[in-house]
Protein backbone atom coordinates (compact mmCIF):
# COMPACT_ATOMS: atom_id res chain seq x y z
CA UNK A 1 0.00 0.00 0.00
CA UNK A 2 2.82 2.26 1.02
CA UNK A 3 4.34 1.73 -2.41
CA UNK A 4 1.23 2.53 -4.38
CA UNK A 5 1.12 6.04 -2.51
CA UNK A 6 4.72 6.55 -3.35
CA UNK A 7 4.38 5.99 -6.70
CA UNK A 8 1.07 7.71 -7.31
CA UNK A 9 2.80 10.51 -5.93
CA UNK A 10 5.55 10.41 -7.66
CA UNK A 11 3.20 10.35 -10.81
CA UNK A 12 1.07 12.93 -9.52
CA UNK A 13 4.36 16.01 -8.92
CA UNK A 14 5.03 14.60 -12.84
CA UNK A 15 2.01 15.63 -14.12
CA UNK A 16 2.09 18.78 -11.98
CA UNK A 17 5.93 19.37 -12.89
CA UNK A 18 4.91 18.74 -16.91
CA UNK A 19 1.29 20.19 -17.48
CA UNK A 20 1.45 22.83 -14.92
CA UNK A 21 3.46 25.74 -16.58
CA UNK A 22 1.23 24.86 -19.96
CA UNK A 23 -2.07 25.01 -17.76
CA UNK A 24 -0.48 28.13 -16.33
CA UNK A 25 -0.13 29.71 -19.40
CA UNK A 26 -3.71 28.88 -20.90
CA UNK A 27 -5.32 30.27 -17.72
CA UNK A 28 -3.46 33.64 -18.29
CA UNK A 29 -4.14 33.46 -21.65
CA UNK A 30 -7.70 33.20 -21.18
CA UNK A 31 -8.30 35.54 -18.32
CA UNK A 32 -6.81 38.02 -20.41
CA UNK A 33 -9.09 37.41 -22.92
CA UNK A 34 -11.98 37.69 -20.76
CA UNK A 35 -10.52 40.81 -19.23
CA UNK A 36 -10.30 42.37 -22.42
CA UNK A 37 -13.76 41.17 -23.65
CA UNK A 38 -15.07 42.63 -20.16
CA UNK A 39 -13.19 46.13 -21.12
CA UNK A 40 -14.80 45.92 -24.54
CA UNK A 41 -18.57 45.46 -23.44
CA UNK A 42 -18.10 48.17 -20.50
CA UNK A 43 -16.87 50.53 -23.67
CA UNK A 44 -19.86 49.69 -25.73
CA UNK A 45 -22.61 50.04 -23.21
CA UNK A 46 -21.09 53.50 -21.81
CA UNK A 47 -21.92 54.26 -25.68
CA UNK A 48 -24.95 52.80 -26.73
CA UNK A 49 -26.94 52.39 -22.88
CA UNK A 50 -29.02 55.28 -21.88
CA UNK A 51 -27.78 55.65 -18.09
CA UNK A 52 -25.07 52.94 -18.29
CA UNK A 53 -22.60 54.76 -16.43
CA UNK A 54 -25.17 56.27 -13.98
CA UNK A 55 -24.03 55.77 -10.07
CA UNK A 56 -27.16 54.17 -9.35
CA UNK A 57 -26.85 51.62 -12.56
CA UNK A 58 -23.22 51.07 -11.30
CA UNK A 59 -24.11 50.45 -7.75
CA UNK A 60 -27.42 48.37 -8.96
CA UNK A 61 -25.53 46.38 -11.06
CA UNK A 62 -22.74 45.53 -8.33
CA UNK A 63 -25.17 44.64 -5.50
CA UNK A 64 -27.22 42.58 -8.09
CA UNK A 65 -23.92 40.44 -9.20
CA UNK A 66 -23.07 39.87 -5.45
CA UNK A 67 -26.24 37.78 -5.13
CA UNK A 68 -24.92 35.25 -7.66
CA UNK A 69 -21.27 35.66 -7.35
CA UNK A 70 -21.05 34.62 -3.77
CA UNK A 71 -22.53 31.69 -4.74
CA UNK A 72 -20.37 31.27 -7.83
CA UNK A 73 -17.28 31.35 -5.63
CA UNK A 74 -18.17 27.55 -4.23
CA UNK A 75 -19.32 26.63 -7.72
CA UNK A 76 -15.34 26.93 -8.77
CA UNK A 77 -14.64 25.02 -6.11
CA UNK A 78 -17.49 22.31 -7.02
CA UNK A 79 -16.13 22.62 -10.84
CA UNK A 80 -12.45 22.53 -9.92
CA UNK A 81 -13.57 19.25 -8.22
CA UNK A 82 -15.21 17.75 -10.92
CA UNK A 83 -18.36 17.98 -9.34
CA UNK A 84 -21.62 20.29 -9.95
CA UNK A 85 -24.04 21.32 -7.50
CA UNK A 86 -27.61 22.61 -9.34
CA UNK A 87 -29.68 22.69 -6.08
CA UNK A 88 -28.39 26.09 -5.05
CA UNK A 89 -31.01 27.81 -6.40
CA UNK A 90 -33.55 25.70 -4.44
CA UNK A 91 -31.31 26.49 -1.21
CA UNK A 92 -31.56 30.20 -2.09
CA UNK A 93 -35.30 29.85 -2.03
CA UNK A 94 -35.20 27.46 1.12
CA UNK A 95 -33.24 29.59 3.26
CA UNK A 96 -36.04 32.82 2.20
CA UNK A 97 -38.86 30.51 3.12
CA UNK A 98 -37.42 29.34 6.36
CA UNK A 99 -36.35 32.72 7.48
CA UNK A 100 -39.98 34.32 6.73
CA UNK A 101 -41.46 31.15 8.93
CA UNK A 102 -38.69 31.86 11.91
CA UNK A 103 -38.94 35.50 11.93
CA UNK A 104 -42.39 36.38 11.18
CA UNK A 105 -44.78 33.17 11.86
CA UNK A 106 -42.52 31.56 14.87
CA UNK A 107 -41.58 35.38 16.39
CA UNK A 108 -37.87 34.17 16.59
CA UNK A 109 -35.15 37.14 16.34
CA UNK A 110 -33.44 37.70 13.69
CA UNK A 111 -30.20 36.70 14.56
CA UNK A 112 -30.75 32.74 15.75
CA UNK A 113 -33.15 32.98 12.86
CA UNK A 114 -30.32 33.97 9.96
CA UNK A 115 -27.99 30.84 12.27
CA UNK A 116 -30.30 28.44 11.76
CA UNK A 117 -30.84 28.73 8.50
CA UNK A 118 -27.00 28.93 7.70
CA UNK A 119 -27.09 25.57 9.21
CA UNK A 120 -29.21 24.18 7.45
CA UNK A 121 -28.48 24.68 4.26
CA UNK A 122 -25.00 23.27 5.17
CA UNK A 123 -26.18 20.30 6.55
CA UNK A 124 -28.59 19.61 3.45
CA UNK A 125 -25.69 20.60 0.89
CA UNK A 126 -23.27 18.16 3.44
CA UNK A 127 -26.39 15.50 3.21
CA UNK A 128 -26.07 15.80 -1.02
CA UNK A 129 -22.39 15.31 -0.72
CA UNK A 130 -22.81 12.07 1.78
CA UNK A 131 -25.25 10.25 -0.55
CA UNK A 132 -22.48 10.84 -4.07
CA UNK A 133 -19.94 9.69 -2.11
CA UNK A 134 -21.72 6.56 -0.28
CA UNK A 135 -23.44 5.21 -3.11
CA UNK A 136 -21.04 6.59 -6.15
CA UNK A 137 -24.19 8.54 -7.49
CA UNK A 138 -22.84 11.26 -9.94
CA UNK A 139 -23.53 15.11 -8.01
CA UNK A 140 -25.36 15.69 -10.96
CA UNK A 141 -28.47 13.94 -10.47
CA UNK A 142 -28.09 14.46 -6.36
CA UNK A 143 -28.39 17.37 -6.98
CA UNK A 144 -31.19 17.88 -9.24
CA UNK A 145 -33.19 15.81 -7.07
CA UNK A 146 -32.26 17.68 -4.37
CA UNK A 147 -33.02 20.96 -6.57
CA UNK A 148 -36.50 19.92 -6.68
CA UNK A 149 -37.42 18.57 -3.75
CA UNK A 150 -35.94 21.95 -1.38
CA UNK A 151 -37.84 23.79 -3.70
CA UNK A 152 -41.00 22.41 -3.20
CA UNK A 153 -39.80 22.54 0.81
CA UNK A 154 -39.89 26.03 0.72
CA UNK A 155 -43.32 26.53 -1.05
CA UNK A 156 -45.23 24.14 1.52
CA UNK A 157 -43.96 26.66 3.87
CA UNK A 158 -44.84 29.61 2.83
CA UNK A 159 -47.72 27.98 1.19
CA UNK A 160 -46.62 30.25 -2.08
CA UNK A 161 -47.39 33.73 -0.24
CA UNK A 162 -44.45 35.84 0.16
CA UNK A 163 -43.93 36.36 3.59
CA UNK A 164 -42.99 40.14 4.60
CA UNK A 165 -40.22 40.82 7.24
CA UNK A 166 -40.42 44.59 8.67
CA UNK A 167 -36.66 45.23 10.94
CA UNK A 168 -34.70 47.74 9.64
CA UNK A 169 -31.47 46.48 10.88
CA UNK A 170 -32.32 43.01 9.08
CA UNK A 171 -33.05 45.00 6.21
CA UNK A 172 -29.37 46.95 5.98
CA UNK A 173 -27.64 42.88 5.06
CA UNK A 174 -29.18 43.48 1.59
CA UNK A 175 -30.43 47.50 1.19
CA UNK A 176 -27.30 49.12 2.84
CA UNK A 177 -24.36 50.74 2.32
CA UNK A 178 -20.34 50.72 3.77
CA UNK A 179 -18.44 53.89 2.78
CA UNK A 180 -20.68 54.46 -0.27
CA UNK A 181 -20.33 50.22 -1.06
CA UNK A 182 -23.37 48.04 -1.46
CA UNK A 183 -23.42 45.78 1.73
CA UNK A 184 -23.63 42.40 -0.12
CA UNK A 185 -20.87 44.01 -2.33
CA UNK A 186 -18.69 43.58 0.58
CA UNK A 187 -19.39 40.48 0.96
CA UNK A 188 -19.49 38.93 -2.13
CA UNK A 189 -15.71 40.70 -2.54
CA UNK A 190 -14.53 39.26 0.58
CA UNK A 191 -16.05 35.82 0.53
CA UNK A 192 -14.29 36.14 -3.33
CA UNK A 193 -10.97 37.04 -1.45
CA UNK A 194 -10.84 33.91 1.22
CA UNK A 195 -11.86 31.42 -1.41
CA UNK A 196 -8.87 32.94 -3.47
CA UNK A 197 -6.73 32.51 -0.74
CA UNK A 198 -8.41 28.97 0.26
CA UNK A 199 -8.12 27.60 -3.48
CA UNK A 200 -4.03 28.58 -3.69
CA UNK A 201 -2.63 28.88 -0.49
CA UNK A 202 -4.25 25.85 1.53
CA UNK A 203 -4.19 22.41 1.57
CA UNK A 204 -7.85 21.54 1.05
CA UNK A 205 -7.40 24.08 -1.96
CA UNK A 206 -4.61 21.85 -3.35
CA UNK A 207 -6.98 18.67 -2.54
CA UNK A 208 -9.25 20.04 -4.48
CA UNK A 209 -7.80 20.73 -7.48
CA UNK A 210 -5.86 16.70 -6.98
CA UNK A 211 -9.20 15.11 -6.94
CA UNK A 212 -10.83 17.28 -9.63
CA UNK A 213 -7.76 16.40 -11.54
CA UNK A 214 -7.31 13.09 -10.82
CA UNK A 215 -9.12 11.33 -8.04
CA UNK A 216 -7.69 8.16 -8.15
CA UNK A 217 -4.03 9.09 -7.69
CA UNK A 218 -4.81 11.28 -5.15
CA UNK A 219 -6.88 8.84 -2.98
CA UNK A 220 -3.82 6.54 -3.32
CA UNK A 221 -1.23 9.22 -2.14
CA UNK A 222 -3.36 9.66 0.98
CA UNK A 223 -5.52 12.64 0.37
CA UNK A 224 -9.24 11.58 2.01
CA UNK A 225 -11.14 12.08 -1.06
CA UNK A 226 -14.53 11.00 -0.14
CA UNK A 227 -14.12 14.13 2.66
CA UNK A 228 -13.13 16.72 0.32
CA UNK A 229 -16.05 15.86 -2.05
CA UNK A 230 -18.86 16.00 0.93
CA UNK A 231 -17.12 19.67 1.77
CA UNK A 232 -17.22 20.83 -1.63
CA UNK A 233 -21.08 20.38 -1.69
CA UNK A 234 -21.19 21.62 2.15
CA UNK A 235 -19.52 24.98 1.21
CA UNK A 236 -21.74 25.49 -1.85
CA UNK A 237 -25.15 24.97 0.64
CA UNK A 238 -23.41 27.45 2.86
CA UNK A 239 -22.75 29.91 0.69
CA UNK A 240 -26.40 29.97 -1.31
CA UNK A 241 -28.03 30.24 2.18
CA UNK A 242 -25.78 33.34 2.71
CA UNK A 243 -26.58 34.63 -0.70
CA UNK A 244 -30.62 33.69 0.04
CA UNK A 245 -30.62 35.51 3.34
CA UNK A 246 -29.36 38.96 1.69
CA UNK A 247 -31.50 38.37 -1.02
CA UNK A 248 -34.47 37.76 1.53
CA UNK A 249 -33.12 41.14 3.08
CA UNK A 250 -33.54 42.99 0.28
CA UNK A 251 -36.91 41.82 -0.73
CA UNK A 252 -38.27 42.43 2.50
CA UNK A 253 -39.62 39.21 2.93
CA UNK A 254 -39.36 35.13 2.66
CA UNK A 255 -40.29 34.13 -0.67
CA UNK A 256 -40.46 30.53 -2.01
CA UNK A 257 -39.88 31.72 -5.99
CA UNK A 258 -36.37 33.51 -5.36
CA UNK A 259 -32.96 32.38 -7.09
CA UNK A 260 -34.77 30.21 -10.15
CA UNK A 261 -32.71 29.44 -12.47
CA UNK A 262 -29.50 30.70 -10.32
CA UNK A 263 -27.74 27.19 -10.61
CA UNK A 264 -27.60 28.05 -14.31
CA UNK A 265 -26.22 31.82 -13.97
CA UNK A 266 -23.56 30.78 -11.48
CA UNK A 267 -22.45 27.65 -13.86
CA UNK A 268 -22.22 30.22 -16.60
CA UNK A 269 -20.60 32.38 -14.91
CA UNK A 270 -18.01 29.88 -13.29
CA UNK A 271 -17.37 28.59 -16.54
CA UNK A 272 -16.89 32.10 -18.50
CA UNK A 273 -14.17 32.83 -16.38
CA UNK A 274 -12.34 29.80 -17.47
CA UNK A 275 -12.94 26.80 -14.72
CA UNK A 276 -12.66 23.90 -16.83
CA UNK A 277 -15.90 21.68 -16.87
CA UNK A 278 -13.79 18.36 -16.48
CA UNK A 279 -12.44 19.59 -13.36
CA UNK A 280 -8.57 20.56 -12.07
CA UNK A 281 -8.05 24.01 -13.40
CA UNK A 282 -9.76 26.85 -12.33
CA UNK A 283 -9.43 30.46 -10.34
CA UNK A 284 -11.45 32.74 -8.50
CA UNK A 285 -9.95 35.95 -10.62
CA UNK A 286 -11.57 34.43 -13.50
CA UNK A 287 -15.06 33.61 -11.62
CA UNK A 288 -14.70 37.43 -10.63
CA UNK A 289 -14.34 38.52 -14.20
CA UNK A 290 -17.13 35.96 -14.96
CA UNK A 291 -19.51 37.31 -12.57
CA UNK A 292 -19.39 40.73 -14.13
CA UNK A 293 -19.42 40.24 -17.83
CA UNK A 294 -22.51 38.45 -16.94
CA UNK A 295 -24.03 41.02 -14.74
CA UNK A 296 -22.98 43.87 -17.61
CA UNK A 297 -24.35 41.85 -20.34
CA UNK A 298 -28.00 41.78 -18.94
CA UNK A 299 -28.66 44.91 -17.56
CA UNK A 300 -26.90 46.49 -20.57
CA UNK A 301 -29.25 44.56 -22.42
CA UNK A 302 -31.78 45.45 -20.50
CA UNK A 303 -31.33 48.83 -20.47
CA UNK A 304 -31.59 48.77 -24.14
CA UNK A 305 -34.71 47.24 -24.51
CA UNK A 306 -33.43 43.96 -26.03
CA UNK A 307 -36.30 41.27 -25.90
CA UNK A 308 -36.12 39.28 -23.05
CA UNK A 309 -36.24 35.72 -25.26
CA UNK A 310 -32.97 37.03 -27.42
CA UNK A 311 -31.33 38.00 -23.98
CA UNK A 312 -31.73 33.99 -23.13
CA UNK A 313 -30.17 33.61 -26.83
CA UNK A 314 -27.35 35.32 -26.38
CA UNK A 315 -26.55 34.02 -22.67
CA UNK A 316 -27.04 30.56 -23.91
CA UNK A 317 -24.41 31.39 -27.30
CA UNK A 318 -21.81 32.63 -25.06
CA UNK A 319 -22.10 29.73 -22.70
CA UNK A 320 -21.92 27.41 -25.19
CA UNK A 321 -18.83 28.97 -26.54
CA UNK A 322 -17.07 29.54 -23.47
CA UNK A 323 -18.18 25.46 -22.76
CA UNK A 324 -16.91 24.54 -26.17
CA UNK A 325 -13.39 26.67 -25.68
CA UNK A 326 -13.07 24.67 -22.20
CA UNK A 327 -13.02 21.48 -24.77
CA UNK A 328 -10.94 22.53 -27.23
CA UNK A 329 -8.25 23.66 -24.25
CA UNK A 330 -8.47 20.27 -22.58
CA UNK A 331 -5.69 18.07 -22.94
CA UNK A 332 -5.74 15.24 -25.38
CA UNK A 333 -5.51 11.61 -23.57
CA UNK A 334 -1.95 9.90 -24.06
CA UNK A 335 -1.69 6.73 -25.88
Amino acid sequence: MKTQQREAASVTRTAAGADGRVRGFRGFLGRSGLLGALILLFAILAIVAPNFLSARNMFNVLRQVSFVGIIACGMTMALIGAEVDLSVGSVVALTSALLGVLCVKLGWPIIPAIVVCLVEATLVGLFAGFIRVRWDIPGLIVTIAMMLSLRGMAFVLTNAFPIPITNDAFGFLGGGYIVGIPFPAIVFLTTMALFGFISTRTVYGRSVYAVGGNSEATRLSGIPVTRVRITIFGTTGLLAAISGVLLTSRLSSGYAGVGVGWEFDTISAVIIGGTSLFGGEGSMFGTLLGVLFIGLLGNGMVLLGVNPYLQDVARGVIILAAVLLSAFQRPKASA
